[in-house]
């Protein structure tokens, strides 16, 4: 399956989470056995002889495939969350999101120095949730290897807050 096949797969829901904003719905991608299976093949094929240490996954749809990718390397998966969510000591980054403000935490022990970890989430707009994630592997003494997303809603511009690293989407939107 294609780029734009997937993209014909993902729902567009007009005015959510607020007026003007069309939400990228992936529940639709991850619902179709063969989209999913392609998005994952993709994730695996891309990943596999990069030497990594862990997936990381943002709350909540980057750990669909970063679990699922994790999983297929036989590597471990670091769950980043929202405040309170996480049982053991933490370390936490707040960033601004494209309508409100927010923070994410990760364990203080799941990053050793030199670890190799790729970021995983299904969607970058105006980048502050993947600057953050990336700052926290970083703060860890941890390497971001890549950062890759499902979706980027190029026309934000949040590339720029991510520039200096590794980065890869599977699918662009270039306009609301």
């Amino acid at each position: 399956m294609n780029q734009e096949q997937l993209k014909q797969k993902i729902r567009n829901v007009p005015d959510f989470p607020k007026k003007g904003i069309v939400f990228r719905d992936i529940t639709t991608l991850v619902q179709d056995g063969p989209a999913f299976k392609a998005v994952n093949d993709h994730l695996h094929d891309r990943y596999k002889d990069k030497n990594l240490d862990a997936v990381l996954g943002i709350e909540s749809r980057g750990f669909i495939f970063g679990g699922a990718l994790a999983d297929r390397l036989g590597i471990g998966f670091i769950p980043a969350r929202k405040p309170g969510k996480l049982p053991a000591e933490t370390i936490s980054e707040s960033y601004d999101l494209e309508y409100g403000q927010a923070t994410l935490e990760i364990h203080k022990d799941s990053i050793t120095k030199g670890m190799k970890v790729l970021v995983v989430d299904d969607l970058l707009a105006t980048g502050g949730t993947l600057e953050a994630t990336a700052k926290l592997v970083e703060r860890l003494g941890g390497e971001v290897a890549e950062i890759w997303v499902m979706i980027e809603l190029s026309f934000l511009g949040g590339m720029s807050k991510i520039a200096k690293f590794p980065y890869f989407s599977l699918i662009q939107y270039d306009s609301e």
